[in-house]
């Protein structure tokens, strides 16, 4: 297993790539108290989010879900999602992606506080 211990900082907080293989990826994801992704889909990876401290509110497709830690989520490829920290303290989760590609660039940003908007032509 590879390991990469960089920690790649955003403006919701930051992550670290723990397993990137031809088959998976795995991070830690950080996310700052008040903070949230990108509303987002993926068109060539699933995501499995297992909670490991702090709350989260994830939004999939039409659904609001409250995960505490110990829960986790399925979020399947092409649905619409985003995961926030409603609490006063770092939230930290663990991501497994499976699928045929794991680049950043697999990133459809729908809505973003931090004006990162996907741009379709």
């Amino acid at each position: 297993m590879s390991r990469d211990k960089r920690e790649d900082y955003r403006p919701w907080g930051y992550y670290q790539v723990l397993s990137d293989e031809p088959d998976h990826k795995v991070k830690r994801i950080v996310v700052y108290p008040g903070k949230r992704l990108s509303l987002q889909r993926h068109r060539r990876r699933a995501e499995h989010w297992y909670i490991l401290n702090g709350e989260a509110i994830v939004t999939l497709d039409d659904k609001e879900l409250h995960l505490k830690p110990g829960e986790s989520v399925d979020i399947p490829r092409g649905a619409v999602h985003r995961v926030m920290n409603p609490g006063t303290e770092d939230m930290a989760f663990i991501e497994v992606q499976t699928g045929d590609y794991f680049g950043e660039d697999d990133i459809e940003r729908l809505e973003d506080d931090f004006g990162r908007v996907s741009q379709e032509a």
